[in-house]
């Protein structure tokens, strides 16, 4: 997968894996990473789906109708990707935090429905719910941050809730933070994201 690896100054805070939004790129959530955790190693990543010329991580059926075959797919080659580049590049696989926008938000749920252990933790900024009626992984303990719009149309707030519930009923330790801008990926969310991170792997 094409990614960006860049080496952190401390080796022992958790790895931050970003995953852009439809459209989007390697490039895109670096400042994000900047921000929650300046001193973290980074592995951003470029998903290997187009949807007219935009990369995502998965294809979709139409708007918020997921392809839930194509999902399961990614995700499994999303998680393989993680084992090799913590090969190639000599972190620990078992120190991922993910921050996904979006469509990268929906496959980082993805890695926690389907893989335990995939990540540590996961700061999720405006997801959906990847599965419905499967049986999710142990997730004791696993922090999650969600970041949602209460006027989201993309993400209605009953998604939201759906999320949080099948979370936390796997064990995850889930906090929501909500905000009236839509969709968008907003500065007040990211720093809100920082702070939770800040609380729980400073």
């Amino acid at each position: 997968m094409k990614h960006i690896f860049k080496q952190g100054t401390n080796l022992d805070a958790p790895i931050l894996l970003l995953l852009h939004g439809t459209g989007g790129n390697e490039d895109d959530l670096l400042p994000l990473a900047e921000i929650i955790s300046p001193t973290s190693s980074v592995l951003s990543v470029r998903g290997n789906v187009l949807e007219n010329g935009m990369p995502r991580f998965f294809r979709r059926l139409s708007a918020g109708v997921f392809d839930e075959e194509d999902l399961i797919f990614r995700t499994g080659e999303l998680n393989r990707f993680l084992d090799e580049a913590s090969q190639q590049y000599g972190f620990n696989r078992e120190n991922i935090i993910a921050v996904g926008y979006s469509n990268g938000a929906n496959i980082a749920g993805s890695l926690l429905f389907h893989y335990k252990d995939a990540l540590r933790g996961a700061i999720l900024h405006h997801p959906m719910v990847p599965r419905r009626g499967i049986e999710l992984p142990d997730l004791k303990d696993v922090p999650v941050f969600i970041a949602a719009g209460s006027n989201d149309r993309m993400c209605p707030p009953s998604e939201t809730e759906d999320l949080e519930s099948l979370l936390t009923g796997a064990g995850a330790s889930v906090s929501v933070h909500w905000e009236q801008f839509g969709h968008q990926l907003t500065s007040s969310e990211v720093a809100e994201a920082a702070a939770w991170f800040k609380q729980r792997f400073a």
